[in-house]
């Protein structure tokens, strides 16, 4: 399952903003696509979910079809969409109607973009300037960013399957500590009973 959707970036024209469309895998949390541009278009978001499906070797033949997530926006409703998702074998989802935290991975991720230390404090000043620093953000997120809800690895390590044995080596250095904190008295039933 893919979630994706559109934010605003800011630029220096007061009243002109960047559209960034993120769409991330919900089960590994890797962002499997990114655009910048100067407009909301579901045609742009059509062609970016047919490049991330080529890229991702997302086909109609699949025994499960990927479902495309997203809010009830103008761009994610639209019949251009709709069509070429059709065409991918794509199904699509969608929040309820009213309901503004339906679509929680895209903006938790939204919310990780823009509270990143490098974000920058000013607007961007042109729509290169703004794919270099999403380019680099999606870099450090998907090779760096050790995420809390996937066992503290990589989504590059979930998505190539790293993180089963990363995962089994941290339950045997866990083990080893735990055991040694029974030996040595810290974790016996009454032990600090007594430390008031």
């Amino acid at each position: 399952m893919w979630s994706w959707d559109i934010t605003y970036l800011p630029t220096t024209v007061r009243g002109i903003w960047l559209y960034l469309y993120l769409v991330i895998d919900v089960c590994i949390r890797k962002v499997v696509a990114w655009d910048v541009d100067e407009r909301e278009d579901p045609g742009i978001a059509a062609d970016l979910v047919s490049r991330a499906c080529l890229r991702e070797r997302i086909s109609k033949r699949r025994r499960q079809p990927l479902i495309l997530h997203a809010d009830n926006g103008n761009a994610m409703r639209a019949a251009t969409l709709e069509s070429r998702l059709e065409e991918l074998g794509v199904l699509r989802s969608f929040s309820r109607p009213r309901v503004s935290n339906d679509n929680p991975y895209s903006e938790s991720l939204f919310r990780t973009v823009k509270y990143r230390p490098d974000y920058p404090r000013k607007p961007f000043t042109s729509k290169e300037q703004s794919c270099q620093w999403v380019s680099a953000f999606v870099d450090w997120y998907n090779y760096q960013n050790r995420h809390s809800s996937i066992k503290f690895v990589t989504p590059q390590q979930r998505h190539c399957r790293q993180s089963i044995e990363i995962c089994r080596r941290s339950a045997v250095v866990y083990e080893q500590a735990r055991q040694q904190n029974l030996s040595d008295g810290h974790d016996q039933p009454g032990a600090g009973a007594n430390r008031r």
